[in-house]
């Protein structure tokens, strides 16, 4: 049970102050502790509020006391805002397994076409192997995709990565030499 706030506006004299918890037969006796305040003062008395005694001038020079107790409530959130909690930690998780496993997918075929460029006495065949691990890591890239883990654009750009360094590869070792864009004289008249 929550504790409630109170303001008070004392008129009157005194130099000290003193509240004590309520009786035990209550059950958020507990969430209280005694205090014992003099004028201008300011301190936590409870367990989560504050009592801040400040004096003020009055009308014909008299004083009076301000008081202001404030207990807030417990800190426990509310139940859907746990579950909300929750289910963002397991989301967190789960995407960020998923986005590992696209950076290992891609960094094995990006360090498989350096070994292959690296490598002076290539031959094509040896490009099958890569293809299969690109298929692999486009069909993990997808799947990210699809369940929402990364932006589309961003699937897309990483699937290009993949493939221009593919390219880049071939042409290098001259199994493939790209055709020229046509040029804008060139092409035929609408």
């Amino acid at each position: 049970m929550a504790a409630t706030a109170q303001c008070l506006y004392l008129s009157c004299r005194f130099q000290s102050l003193s509240i004590s918890p309520p009786s035990s037969s209550r059950p958020y006796a507990t969430a209280f502790k005694p205090l014992t305040s003099s004028a201008n003062t300011s301190f936590n008395a409870f367990s989560t509020g504050l009592v801040s005694v400040n004096p003020i001038l009055g009308r014909r020079g008299g004083r009076s006391i301000s008081i202001v107790c404030e207990a807030g409530a417990t800190t426990k959130k509310p139940d859907s805002a746990a579950k909300r909690a929750r289910q963002a930690e397991k989301r967190r998780l789960y995407n960020k397994a998923r986005k590992s496993e696209v950076r290992t997918r891609m960094k094995k075929v990006l360090e498989e076409l350096d070994v292959l460029r690296k490598k002076p006495e290539a031959q094509p065949e040896e490009v099958i192997g890569i293809e299969k691990l690109i298929a692999e890591a486009y069909s993990v890239i997808d799947k990210a995709v699809q369940v929402g883990t990364l932006h589309r654009n961003t699937g897309a750009r990483r699937k290009s990565r993949l493939a221009r360094r593919k390219k880049a590869v071939e042409i290098h070792h001259g199994w493939y030499t790209p055709t020229p864009s046509p040029s804008p004289s060139s092409a035929p008249a609408v």
